[in-house]
């Protein structure tokens, strides 16, 4: 999926292995860490700084469906 693609109620967004991608709003995340719509909407892709737990910092890059 690409950023303002129009999906549907579990349509897949993103296969992936590992977090690379975050699932933000009406998105969820499977146990292979697929990233699924959990409303319809229009995909939308956004970074954010996280905080590591040793206090780094790095870009993460959310996906929410609006």
């Amino acid at each position: 999926m690409q950023n303002g693609e129009k999906v549907f109620v579990g349509q897949i967004i993103i296969r992936q292995r590992g977090t690379k991608y975050l699932p933000g709003h009406n998105v969820r995340r499977a146990g292979d860490d697929t990233l699924y719509a959990g409303k319809d909407g229009i995909v939308r892709f956004f970074t954010k700084t996280k905080t590591r737990f040793d206090g780094s910092r790095r870009k993460a890059t959310l996906v929410s469906v609006l």
